[in-house]
């Protein structure tokens, strides 16, 4: 393995634990956050490094141990002129904001992967273009993390597990040359599986399925209960299983239309986790890796919601409706969401003008996304 300069961008759950293990493969790494949130950056500093935990809660946890060659800073032009490679690991409601600070900084040739992507290589690219169209960068959107994983305290974090390869796109399409897909297999510590483009990569996420319905149908047991139990084994039953079951051939009938081909939920999760479940009710009551999880969103503004409605549901209703496509189960829990929330989802959401695409025919985004 090739040693590569890598700057993490997002000192949460995914950021810490990117950091964490870019470091582990011997890779040297840059955490950034910004300097609003300098909580994990100053715990990084101040122990020396973090620490991943082989137990928690009396559950063993998977690649524990120490990393303190790590450069921890809330310097934007630290971290974009230290990195070969750049990693934002961030809620999409932040890429925005963080690409801005390190904006001015970034130079020509360098890659940015955004895991999750949630179609923000799309916006990114488009404020690139607004803001510096002398430079050329590439996207790359995963469709997720590669972890599952949480912080314990600040500097220390438990990895509970981890998928078995990961998907993403490469934006736009004339930055996507070997040469740049060696340096992200490098660097991602599981295969990597590259997909023609970011609305492929943000319609197979995996966290569009399970997360914004089930958090949805389940708000009052979430709420009352302060989210103290197993999310996936308790909030999925056969009613509500079937409800996303529902959900999930909307999601295909889109990417159908579109030309992309999609694993539907179960393939997708089966084939992430190496499992064989018959079902997504049997795969959330029995996955081992889901069943460490012994917590579960406690309100309306989790980022089940917040995100995964706002920046998953929404540029897929957008598409849909472009394209002449119903969806009833996605867009009524866009609208249970909003009401949850005293907020527009369809409006704040992330939308076709946020992503350059406005305007557009469902047969001019097919080729621009060649």
């Amino acid at each position: 393995m090739e040693k590569v300069k890598v700057s993490v961008i997002g000192a949460g759950n995914g950021g810490m634990t990117a950091a964490y293990h870019f470091a582990k493969q011997g890779h040297s790494v840059c955490l950034y956050d910004s300097p609003q949130f300098p909580k994990q950056i100053e715990a990084v500093q101040e122990r020396g490094g973090i620490d991943a935990l082989d137990e928690a809660h009396d559950v063993p946890m998977i690649l524990g141990g120490r990393q303190t060659d790590i450069l921890a800073t809330c310097d934007a032009e630290t971290a974009a002129t230290f990195a070969d490679i750049l990693v934002m690991v961030a809620p999409s409601f932040a890429q925005e904001i963080l690409f801005e600070q390190l904006l001015p900084f970034l130079k020509d040739g360098q890659t940015l992967v955004l895991m999750p992507g949630n179609y923000g290589g799309l916006v990114l690219n488009r404020i690139a273009h607004e803001q510096r169209p002398e430079l050329n960068i590439a996207f790359a959107d995963a469709i997720s993390i590669p972890w599952a994983c949480r912080i314990h305290e600040p500097g220390v974090i438990t990895i509970m597990g981890i998928k078995e390869f990961l998907p993403m796109s490469i934006y736009p399409k004339s930055m996507d040359t070997p040469k740049r897909r060696k340096l992200i297999e490098n660097v991602i510590p599981i295969p990597v599986e590259f997909l023609d483009n970011p609305i492929q990569a943000g319609m197979e996420n995996i966290n569009f399925g399970g997360h914004p319905l089930l958090t949805t149908l389940s708000m009052g047991i979430l709420e009352n209960f302060d989210g103290n139990f197993n999310y996936y084994r308790d909030t999925c039953s056969p009613a509500t299983s079937n409800a996303c079951a529902h959900m999930d051939k909307e999601r295909l009938s889109v990417g159908e239309a579109y030309g992309f081909p999609l694993r539907t939920e179960l393939e997708a999760m089966n084939a992430l986790y190496d499992m064989h479940y018959d079902s997504v009710y049997e795969l959330n009551r029995g996955s081992v890796t889901h069943s460490k999880i012994d917590k579960a969103p406690n309100s309306s503004h989790h980022r089940y919601i917040t995100e995964d409605v706002a920046y998953l549901m929404v540029p897929l209703y957008e598409l849909a409706t472009l394209a002449g496509i119903k969806l009833p189960v996605v867009e009524s829990c866009i609208h249970i969401a909003s009401a949850y929330n005293d907020e527009d989802y369809f409006k704040k959401g992330r939308t076709l003008k946020d992503m350059g695409l406005d305007g557009m025919s469902v047969e001019e985004i097919k080729e621009l996304m060649k």
